[in-house]
């Protein structure tokens, strides 16, 4: 047979499966060619929230396309990019009055680490040009971000010795219902750090409450909380990284608002469009926006992906955007999260289970962690045995559904899940 030129991701070619074909898709299933429907368990890397086919984005969509569906933003604008700038200064965080929008949550994340050094440099900090992540972070796979991602357990660790070199602080370990007092080390950490290398730190990249690709670790607002804190005495930047937890996924809009907190900088993609097409946005407040403001060109940021603020992708965003606020997602993901925890994180015989060392949820995610990888290997083809498309990486078994997903469809997916771990109850 020959094989196929196209190279998919994070696969290797030479050993994998052949990928199953979808030709398409309803609510929260897709159908393969074979006629066999699966209930998407992820939603397509967390960002079809909306589910597949949903009528009032495909019609938005096609009544774009009948009057514009490209021009460039540089020196031009249009009505579904002014107006989507708009909504997303209403939504976001009060202080985040500006948009940069870009065409994946990766470039977003580029665009933000641009921003805050370039915001040092005309601030008179040019030694302020470092970064600050945490491990167990992953902010994308273009350069800049692999640079920002976990070093030791991260993906990106063969490209050590090209990559730029940054700060770490460690992860955060109190959970996200952990009281104040039990987030206090991981908060001394963080200063410990800062304290150190604060004098040539433009800004803390931070994927507030849920690190989503590093493992799923879920995290308290008193991190966040401090973090905020700490950034102001030491003249740093907070730049949150929603490109995961934006737009509900942790059971409210912005996982910011658990907080109660105002980033300098926040990322937004996945969920921007209900997954329909790409596109990211990069908002920033009115201290950071200002910093660029000037006589001298040499102060205008200068970036500019092709396909910003695309017609398209902004029009369709507007339309998720409505949905989600007319249908209240909010309660829907409530709901959800209700049954993850009940059928997860509540079910004693899971936890317990040999091969299992942790079981958490927030908002409409879910993660089974196990002590070793190899616990999970063969639980793709058992899940799609019963209807349900499961893709674990590592140690994490996990769903991220769309919300649109129905209860008993949620059980399905919880069904499965634990289903996996009773079929090898003597693994471990």
């Amino acid at each position: 047979m020959t094989a196929s030129p196209l190279w998919h991701p994070y696969a290797q070619m030479q050993t994998q499966s052949p990928a199953l074909k979808v030709v398409g898709g309803q609510g929260a299933h897709f159908t393969l060619e074979n006629g066999e429907s699966l209930l998407d368990a992820t939603c397509s890397w967390w960002c079809m929230i909306h589910g597949y086919s949903h009528p009032r984005l495909i019609d938005a969509l096609k009544d774009q396309a009948d009057s514009l569906c490209h021009v460039m933003l540089g020196g031009l604008t249009h009505e579904p990019a002014n107006q989507l700038a708009a909504a997303l200064v209403r939504i976001t965080p009060a202080g985040l009055n500006h948009v940069f929008f870009s065409d994946s949550g990766s470039v977003g994340m580029e665009v933000a680490m641009k921003m805050a050094v370039q915001y040092q440099v005309q601030r008179g900090r040019p030694g302020k040009h470092r970064l600050l992540s945490l491990m167990r972070a992953y902010h994308g796979d273009t350069t800049g971000c692999m640079a920002v991602c976990d070093p030791e357990e991260g993906m990106h660790s063969l490209f050590a010795g090209y990559l730029p070199r940054h700060h770490f602080a460690p992860a955060p370990t109190a959970p996200f219902d952990a009281p104040g007092e039990a987030v206090e080390g991981d908060i001394q950490a963080l200063r410990e750090v800062l304290e150190a290398h604060h004098q040539e730190i433009a800004a803390l990249l931070m994927e507030p409450l849920l690190q989503a690709a590093g493992g799923l670790n879920m995290t308290s607002p008193y991190y966040v909380q401090a973090a905020r804190e700490l950034c102001d005495e030491f003249d740093v930047l907070l730049v949150f990284d929603e490109v995961a937890t934006g737009f509900g996924r942790t059971g409210r809009m912005f996982a910011a608002e658990h907080a109660d907190v105002t980033p300098d900088i926040m990322v937004l993609s996945k969920g921007l469009t209900g997954g329909y097409l790409g596109h990211a946005a990069t908002l920033a407040t009115d201290k950071v926006y200002g910093a660029f403001l000037s006589e001298d060109p040499g102060h205008a940021f200068m970036h500019g992906p092709t396909f910003m603020g695309n017609p398209l992708a902004c029009r369709v965003a507007l339309e998720s955007l409505a949905v989600f606020e007319e249908e209240d997602y909010l309660g829907k993901i409530a709901t959800l999260n209700a049954i993850l925890r009940q059928e997860l994180v509540a079910d004693e015989r899971l936890c317990r289970h040999p091969a299992v060392n942790d079981v958490r949820a927030l908002g409409a995610t879910a993660v089974i962690e196990v002590k070793d990888a190899a616990s999970l290997k063969g639980v793709q083809g058992f899940a799609r045995q019963h209807g349900v498309w499961l893709r674990p990486f590592g140690r994490w078994l996990y769903t991220m559904p769309a919300y649109i997903t129905t209860p008993d469809e949620m059980r399905q997916i919880t069904d499965v899940m634990k289903g996996w771990f009773s079929a090898t109850a003597n693994s471990g």
